[in-house]
């Protein structure tokens, strides 16, 4: 089906922050939108206000009239939804154009230049510092996010003149062999989604199969260290970068008074006095990585500096809810060890001296059945640590497989405690610190406006 011969599109899973992008995208050019998902949330309803149709039960009946010829309706599923879903396999039958998300961000990849952030973690906020740099340029960009950018309140931006379109490159179920990119960062490649690939080979060599998608002529630009091995193709330029080493770095990094300035060596051209709108450390990677992207589309030096600073961060990532001398509240979708490290030794730098306590909600049964001891390693950086029970998402429970499996390995002598869900709160109200971070991938998050308003009155 050719993208100029759709009239209707219907999401199945329209709630996904990924699928959300791509409804906004159609809902932009004036077709019509329909769409099921399982739970309303803030992004449903911003859907509707902006005239999508969603229904909230597996029903065929509720699926809108427009959604329903097969000639000119295109149907996208998330990953996520079960082959056997009443409406997928109406559509199914029905002879319809299926497409998975990450195939209509391929066809984009084709008809514009992709400059795509791929990596086990740090994509999300990458990806986005990466649009607003290039958006609030001369260059401008459309770009479909992994998360709400808090400069925007969106993970979709649009342009009707920008050759580019900046994406998350996500490697569940190889969604990113999708992709063509023009130019694309890989910021890591811990293992991860071993329910999907079964083993660190598998997952490094669907790695090494995504750099051979960019184009010739195109880029690479590669986290230092990375275990995987790159297979670009003829005329592509590799680039390597990290905090201290490679093509792009940073140097003279300063990190005090709330502040974090640093400049950039790079082979396209030095950038001095950059400072961080979100100064956490991880961000001075995060921010290398965005600012290459932002080089190889033709931001100028001072557009780069002043988007750097202006930036404002993304929900979920680091996100700080209270921020004051007697006490700091953040929230963090951290849910791979890796990530869990970074995040805590970012803010132990930041809050050095301070107690610091984590309440984390372990994602998936198999990541917790493959990475248990990893966790508890990482979490161990703290001193208090609080642990929910598992948020199982699209998977079955596992015998054996509990939160207790990272909760016996943390390390000796730390203050640690079980908890439920709804006993998370109460967690909160015991206090005993002055610095709280909540970590996952779960609905964890669902409860960040009660933790905030408790912990109001202390700051």
């Amino acid at each position: 089906m050719n993208l100029n011969d759709i009239k209707a599109v219907y999401f199945v899973g329209i709630g996904g922050i990924g699928m959300s992008a791509i409804a906004r995208y159609f809902l932009h050019k004036g077709l019509t939108v329909g769409g099921y998902d399982k739970t309303p949330s803030d992004l449903t309803k911003k859907l509707q206000d902006e005239g999508a149709c969603i229904h909230y039960t597996e029903d065929v009946e509720q699926i809108p009239d427009a959604c329903k010829k097969g000639d000119s309706t295109l149907v996208i599923y998330t990953p996520a939804i079960p082959a056997e879903h009443k409406e997928l396999v109406y559509f199914r039958e029905n002879g319809f154009e299926i497409q998975k998300r990450a195939q209509v961000l391929g066809t984009l990849t084709r008809s514009l230049k992709g400059l795509c952030v791929a990596g086990t973690h740090g994509k999300t906020t990458t990806s986005s510092m990466a649009a607003h740099l290039l958006h609030q340029s001369h260059v401008d960009c459309n770009a479909f996010l992994g998360g709400i950018t808090k400069n925007y309140g969106t993970n979709y931006i649009i342009s009707k003149e920008s050759p580019y379109v900046v994406i998350e490159a996500d490697e569940f179920d190889r969604s990113f062999h999708w992709l063509t990119p023009f130019a694309s960062v890989i910021t890591a490649t811990d293992a991860d989604h071993l329910d999907i690939y079964r083993t660190e080979e598998a997952y490094l060599e669907s790695f090494s199969k995504y750099s051979s998608l960019i184009q010739p002529g195109g880029y690479l630009i590669l986290h230092t260290g990375l275990k995987m091995k790159p297979n670009t193709q003829k005329g592509v330029t590799t680039y390597t970068y990290s905090r201290e080493e490679g093509d792009f770095h940073a140097e003279n990094v300063k990190i005090g008074n709330g502040e974090i300035c640093f400049d950039l060596i790079s082979p396209l051209g030095n950038i001095k006095g950059i400072k961080l709108g979100v100064p956490v450390s991880v961000n001075i990677e995060n921010g290398i990585a965005a600012m290459a992207l932002a080089q190889i589309g033709g931001a100028t030096e001072e557009e780069i500096r002043k988007g750097m600073e202006s930036f404002r961060g993304v929900d979920r990532r680091f996100d700080f809810r209270i921020k004051t001398d007697k006490m700091v509240y953040l929230s963090d979708y951290a849910h791979h060890p890796a990530e869990i490290r970074q995040s805590l030794l970012s803010i132990k730098q930041l809050y050095e001296g301070k107690k610091i306590k984590a309440i984390f909600q372990p994602h998936l049964y198999t990541r917790t059945r493959d990475f248990y001891q990893d966790f508890a390693d990482a979490l161990s950086l703290l001193d208090d640590v609080a642990i929910v029970d598992i948020y199982p998402a699209r998977e079955a429970p596992i015998p054996g497989v509990t939160s207790a499996l990272i909760y016996d390995n943390l390390r000796p002598g730390i203050k640690k405690q079980m908890c439920k869900k709804d006993e998370i709160c109460d967690v909160v109200r015991q206090g005993g610190f002055d610095v709280l971070i909540t970590l996952g991938a779960g609905d964890i998050e669902n409860y960040a406006d009660q933790i905030t308003e408790i912990l109001k009155p202390i700051s």
